[in-house]
């Protein structure tokens, strides 16, 4: 069985879709500690023909808070959420896929997220779901009792619990994990490299990598579900 660990991201790039299309079972790592400056609560869309960040107002974020910890700030995120639909409409609207893709941004918006965790996953899963991947999702910090073990060892144990006997992780994760390590335990690592992606953005220049948003208002499912494909495992 194949696996990948990740922390949850809000409506991250094509890159993280690729890895949970590529794994039987994703494991939303939320009991890890919150990045600041991170991509947990931010991201990218294009807005006036150039990408713009966006950012879910958070309650008191602390890099030594757990993910699952970070609260949502109620009293601003309901401004910020019509402004936020508001201008993925004026941005979007005359992109080709817009009226599906924000039928499912408003149902999505619409419920109610206390924690960013929480609304973090959800973006993926509701994406997940609209494309039809149909990966299972696993919680960390409901699911396995090892926050007290180092990083790698931490990550053998989920493959172990789970009779995982191929782990694909982010490419960043060749600086932090040595695939004998887990070679050891019968485990195979492997780390994901997205290949260069590229789709028309009405006629701008194109502005890479930005939240999946972007890629489901310009592409049919059929043309995403190739894009999940345009990777190499090194």
């Amino acid at each position: 069985m194949k696996i990948a660990v990740m922390q949850p991201y809000i409506f991250p790039y094509i890159g993280y879709f690729q890895m949970v299309n590529a794994v039987d079972k994703f494991v939303f790592y939320d009991d890890v500690n919150y990045i600041k400056q991170g991509w947990i609560n931010r991201n990218r869309i294009l807005v006036s023909n150039k990408d713009y960040l966006f950012t879910v107002p958070l309650k008191n974020a602390s890099s030594f808070s757990l993910i699952s910890e970070t609260l949502i700030n109620e009293v601003l995120f309901e401004k910020w959420k019509l402004k936020f639909l508001q201008t993925i409409q004026q941005s979007y609207k005359k992109a080709p896929h817009f009226e599906r893709v924000f039928d499912m941004l408003k149902i999505f918006f619409n419920s109610n997220y206390v924690s960013i965790s929480e609304m973090a996953i959800e973006s993926v899963k509701s994406v997940s779901q609209y494309l039809g991947l149909n990966t299972e999702f696993v919680l960390a910090s409901k699911t396995y009792q090892n926050k007290g073990m180092e990083r790698q060892e931490r990550l053998i144990d989920i493959c172990k619990t789970e009779k995982a006997n191929h782990f694909i992780n982010a490419l960043g994760g060749q600086e932090l994990y040595k695939k004998e390590d887990f070679q050891k335990e019968g485990i195979k690592l492997d780390f994901i490299k997205t290949q260069p992606i590229t789709y028309k953005q009405f006629n701008n220049e194109f502005a890479p990598w930005l939240s999946i948003i972007d890629v489901l208002m310009f592409n049919g499912k059929e043309e995403i579900k190739k894009m999940l494909n345009m990777y190499e495992l090194i």
